[in-house]
């Protein structure tokens, strides 16, 4: 049986969009030596290897410039952040997100101060768009 295409991201794929999306656009040099400073020391291969994955999953863009690529997320961060939160509801919590805020809740896994700024948030969903 063929593993459905995820939606959301791995662990590495997920370090990698997070520095797409800070960079803007990016080449796989700039996009080893951002991973090496937070930690992850990977081969130019590996790299390589990553953003195409990414780049048939639809997520990441490129375009030729001189003798190699830019890079670029096709996807925006606060979309992307809206599919893993989904993914999560309804893999994790059946689609109930009152689970999912008792679960964080019971984690502790926010602050106060996270509580007070996430009780002044008001989503354009729940405020009425979609």
């Amino acid at each position: 049986m063929a593993r459905r295409k995820s939606r959301t991201f791995t662990e590495v794929e997920l370090e990698f969009m997070q520095v797409l999306w800070a960079a803007g656009e990016a080449t796989t040099e700039y996009v080893q030596e951002a991973l090496r400073k937070e930690g992850r020391d990977l081969s130019d291969g590996s790299v390589r290897k990553v953003l195409s994955i990414l780049m048939d999953k639809g997520h990441v863009t490129r375009r030729r410039e001189g003798r190699g690529h830019i890079y670029q997320a096709a996807v925006p961060k606060a979309k992307a952040h809206k599919r893993m939160v989904r993914d999560l509801l309804s893999r994790a919590f059946g689609g109930s997100a009152a689970l999912m805020v008792a679960a964080l809740l019971d984690a502790e896994a926010l602050s106060d101060e996270e509580m007070a700024r996430a009780e002044m948030v008001r989503l354009p969903h729940a405020a009425g768009g979609h």
